[in-house]
């Protein structure tokens, strides 16, 4: 159903990816590694530091589907992807030196200034509120509940469902499902948008959800009121 105009009946529930559609790193990934390395005596390059984290990133294992909250809240996941990253680099500390340079760089995250909306977001989101009840459907942990916060939209969304606390990754149906359970409503009812062809794209559909597929070189958050009505 991520084709657009094929249902009649109205939408009633929007959601959004986070990453890549809501916010984003203006500075980028890599920098934040090497600010927080060089921090613990550790002198990395950037353009090194961007290619070893698209590669970990690449060649990350799958997490487990569980069908229940993460013990972890995928924080263990998150400390081996940092060690494949730095050991690509040829600057993995000693195991003691590692731990508080990865605690320091996970909590690096959530400061204040690191992630930024992007300039569509407040207005669409604006435009969207009280018309439809919005939802936020993410591969992220619960850190990204102080983001939103921090950036000043999670009061739009009554459902945040991360992966970390639902067991399962997009594009797994049932990620997409416990948000339509939180917000009361039907596949057929539900557009979900995203910039990510396999996560958003593809797992909306199997989901039987409607999909909005954002592609900033083609189109912006600016046109999903009028993509919504049209549906």
């Amino acid at each position: 159903m991520c084709r657009g105009r094929v249902s009649i009946l109205m939408i009633k529930v929007i959601c959004f990816d986070a990453a890549g559609t809501l916010i984003h790193l203006p500075k980028g990934v890599a920098h934040h590694y090497q600010l927080v390395a060089k921090r613990h005596g550790i002198e990395l390059n950037e353009q090194e530091l961007a290619a070893a984290f698209r590669a970990a990133w690449k060649n990350a294992p799958a997490r487990a589907a569980i069908g229940i909250a993460r013990s972890d809240d995928d924080k263990g996941w998150w400390k081996v992807l940092v060690a494949d990253v730095l050991t690509q680099c040829r600057a993995l500390p000693s195991p003691a030196d590692f731990d508080g340079l990865f605690e320091e760089l996970y909590d690096h995250f959530t400061l204040p200034g690191v992630w930024e909306l992007y300039p569509d977001v407040v207005p669409v989101l604006d435009a969207l509120a009280g018309r439809y009840r919005l939802g936020v459907i993410s591969n992220f942990d619960r850190r990204l509940l102080v983001i939103l916060e921090q950036l000043g939209i999670r009061e739009h969304f009554p459902a945040i469902v991360l992966s970390s606390e639902t067991g399962a990754d997009k594009p797994a149906p049932e990620i997409f499902h416990r948000a339509l359970t939180q917000l009361d409503a039907g596949p057929q009812n539900a557009l979900h948008v995203g910039d990510d062809p396999y996560r958003d794209w593809h797992g909306a559909a199997a989901a039987g959800m409607h999909c909005f597929q954002l592609d900033r070189t083609r189109n912006s958050l600016r046109e999903v009121p009028a993509f919504a009505d049209s549906l």
